[in-house]
């Protein structure tokens, strides 16, 4: 088990919870399942796993709540899923700090693609390469934007001298926009090269991770232009 993949996935659907572990095992991924919010929180501290699947109506404490608490703790990539493509469902889990959400019912297929493409996110947060070509002020793998830097190699960032505390995710977002400031980049460019979609996705992912970083580094860094995408100010 120390070699796979470990999946803490909370659902009170019996069957659904039943058959996605067992999808998941056959993927080759370790599974611990749990029927509501708080036995889910449990098991998380108790085990650390690589990656939370929460389902959004979960009783004890709803997968939100459950999702605020584990990043409290951890940075641990959280996918929600929702039995409705219902805009405030998505909106509340992404804003509670999950990565990902998926609808169901899903394609086990689709859940275990979306699950790899986040692992492989979180194993591979560079773009530093890129980065090193923003033409920004840099120095030894540290960009510059007014007040805030940006160390490509440690991972780091700073805000008037103060530590930055963002999720992988956040990173490589914020890493994609240093990598050509003043440049705009769509929400589709953005999640094929953040969220490693080779699909079409829902583009809310993107702007909820934008809201998310512009209250870490500044609500003026990151510009909006309407009807194309958004862009960091040089």
């Amino acid at each position: 088990m120390a070699d796979q993949t470990h999946v803490l996935f909370v659902e009170d659907d019996d069957v659904i919870r039943e058959a996605t572990q067992l999808a998941l095992e056959r993927d080759g991924f370790a599974v611990t399942a749990m029927p509501d919010g708080l036995s889910g929180l449990e098991a998380f501290r108790a085990n650390r796993p690589d990656i939370a699947l929460l389902d959004v109506m979960v009783p004890g404490l709803d997968g939100v709540s459950l999702c605020r608490r584990i990043r409290d703790e951890s940075t641990v990539p959280v996918i929600m899923l929702s039995a409705r493509a219902d805009a405030i469902d998505v909106v509340l889990g992404l804003e509670a700090g999950a990565d990902d959400y998926v609808t169901k019912p899903f394609d086990g297929a689709v859940l275990v693609a979306r699950i790899r493409a986040v692992l492989r996110r979180f194993g591979h947060a560079g773009g530093g390469d890129r980065a090193d070509e923003s033409g920004a002020a840099a120095s030894g793998g540290v960009l510059t934007f007014g007040d805030l830097e940006i160390d490509t190699e440690g991972m780091e960032v700073r805000r008037a001298g103060q530590p930055v505390a963002l999720t992988p995710t956040e990173m490589r977002l914020l890493l994609e926009f240093s990598a050509a400031p003043g440049t705009v980049l769509s929400r589709d460019k953005l999640l094929e090269r953040v969220w490693d979609y080779g699909w079409g996705g829902d583009t809310r992912v993107v702007d909820v991770h934008v809201q998310r970083l512009r209250q870490k580094i500044g609500q003026d860094r990151i510009e909006t232009v309407r009807g194309f995408g958004y862009k960091l100010k040089a």
